[in-house]
């Protein structure tokens, strides 16, 4: 595949939604909620087919039919040309939604960014100085 261009339209779709837990499985999801991983992305899930060694391809112009602005989704080839796997544990989409779920949390961009949300959390309730009674 180095000096050719493969057709990639023959290959799986995975769609960051199918393995979202924020999702429901009305909005898209496709694996269980508490296998599913929060918020993935299109580059963890390519990276994460590299790990397992799993040809794949990303298509960043492409959308996702019921959230249109959820940009962006993934081609992934299981099966070589003669009938045998890239990686003999992953033979299905769902084994492939599984492992990808599995690995995004430990991607090595997820790790650095979790630590700042909390900022705001010392000031406390504002008050204006007047008391809740009323004087006469």
């Amino acid at each position: 595949m180095v000096g050719e261009q493969p057709n990639i339209k023959k290959w799986v779709v995975l769609y960051p939604v199918y393995i979202n837990s924020k999702k429901t499985i009305a909005e898209g999801r496709r694996i269980s909620a508490a296998k599913a991983c929060e918020n993935p992305t299109c580059l963890e899930i390519v990276d994460c087919c590299n790990y397992l060694k799993i040809p794949s391809a990303i298509e960043l112009d492409k959308a996702y039919p019921r959230d249109f602005m959820q940009r962006g989704r993934v081609r992934v080839l299981l099966k070589q040309e003669d009938g045998s796997l890239y990686n003999p544990a992953i033979g299905t989409r769902k084994q492939l939604m599984h492992q990808v779920a599995e690995l995004v949390p430990k991607h090595h961009g997820r790790t650095t960014k979790k630590q700042e949300p909390a900022a705001n959390s010392t000031a406390g309730p504002s008050k204006s100085g007047k008391s809740g009674k009323k004087k006469k």
